[in-house]
């Protein structure tokens, strides 16, 4: 199965004529020039492509995009607050490396031991809060100055040094 990223989400509504107002985490402004199409999670895991006619910058996070079949107001309003994922191959195309996103499907390693792999990103004021899957339960793991010790783009790794305690939380 492909691997699919979150970028974003639709958040509005432009005009009259359907389009959409995407607000996007790739960490740079695109227009997302050459992308055929971007996909919706209708259901868990169960991603919908929708093909897309035109793109534009309105911004270094937003993008007005306009979808093929969705010509009126009422249409797109059915699409908005929808997640918009791109598959890997897509996502790395069109993603900054600096861009938080980018840490999607590294490894947090704590005290040399692998907790796992972060499957989502939740992008806070001051921190970025890691959603990893650790024997069956959710955790959330803190990235901010003082938990972060190395980032390895080449082993796709996320060095961190926990508070003491943290992972008891998520798994007593």
């Amino acid at each position: 199965m492909a691997e699919y990223y979150n970028i974003g989400k639709f958040v509005a509504v432009h005009g009259l004529q359907g389009e959409l107002l995407l607000q996007h985490e790739l960490g740079k402004k695109t227009s997302l020039k050459g992308l055929n199409a971007l996909f919706i999670e209708e259901k868990k895991n169960a991603f919908l492509p929708w093909f897309i006619e035109s793109a534009k910058i309105k911004s270094a996070d937003e993008l007005y995009i306009k979808l093929e079949g969705i010509n009126t107001r009422e249409a797109a309003m059915k699409l908005t607050r929808k997640s918009v994922w791109l598959p890997e191959t897509d996502f790395k195309k069109f993603a900054a490396k600096s861009a938080p996103a980018g840490l999607l499907g590294y490894s947090i390693i704590h005290n040399g031991e692998n907790l796992g792999e972060i499957l989502e990103l939740i992008e806070q004021p001051h921190q970025l809060l890691c959603r990893l899957d650790i024997q069956g339960k959710e955790v959330l793991i803190p990235l901010h100055e003082e938990s972060l010790q190395q980032l390895d783009h080449r082993k796709k790794q996320v060095v961190v040094n926990l508070p003491e305690g943290l992972l008891d939380i998520y798994l007593a």
